[in-house]
């Protein structure tokens, strides 16, 4: 009787990042108050190219954010940097919702340095786009489209959130919709690549006679 081949089991899933195009706002109720920035982190159901070694097309699917925002502890920094914070789901300082759009942030500036430098970028125009780091919780692919010259397509369905946060780089030249570093890429794709590798793995002892 034949051996099924051993397989290793599948790595927790990194932390990854997206960052939207969506334009982040600053707003102030008078002189003395900090303000308010505003902004979308992620917008759904659009399709964006991730490009590296590994590539293939994702979307957001609608309701992916529902469950985080109701659970999870969320920071708002500034460049993703845990030494800029923002605000704080649990203290009140950060406000998140999902609509139609996507997953919309508003952060009540604290009265520090970090954030007036902030407040002063957004208000300048020299920040105007936002981010979330997350953890996909559930996902499915399709590659009913592969043969068709077309790469598989991923559907992030639920994730876990760390931060959201507006950030210095808004775009990507190789992406349509969102993007990252290419160290962040690097660190990103490895880790899906070898999810893929391993339901491969999977699929074939599955199929492997007894």
């Amino acid at each position: 009787m034949a051996k099924k081949p051993q397989t290793d089991k599948p790595a927790p899933a990194p932390e990854e990042r997206r960052i939207s195009r969506e334009v982040v706002e600053w707003r102030a109720a008078g002189d003395d108050d900090p303000g308010t920035i505003s902004g979308y982190a992620a917008v759904v159901d659009q399709e964006t190219v991730i490009e590296s070694w590994v590539s293939w097309r994702e979307k957001i699917a609608p309701g992916a954010f529902k469950a985080a925002i109701k659970t999870d502890d969320v920071r708002a920094l500034f460049n993703h940097d845990p030494n800029i914070l923002l605000g704080r789901t649990t203290s009140g300082t950060l406000r998140l919702k999902e609509d139609a759009h996507g997953l919309k942030y508003e952060v009540d500036l604290p009265d520090t340095v970090a954030a007036q430098d902030v407040r002063t970028l957004i208000e300048r125009g020299d920040v105007t786009g936002s981010s979330f780091g997350f953890r996909v919780e559930e996902d499915s692919w399709d590659e009913s489209e592969v043969k068709k010259g077309k790469l598989p397509l991923r559907t992030i369905e639920r994730v876990s959130l760390f931060d959201v946060s507006p950030v210095t780089y808004p775009a990507y030249p190789t992406t349509s919709v969102s993007a990252r570093s290419k160290a962040q890429t690097i660190t990103e794709t490895a880790g899906t690549a070898h999810r893929i590798a391993t339901r491969a793995a999977i699929d074939q002892a599955k199929a492997w006679p007894s």
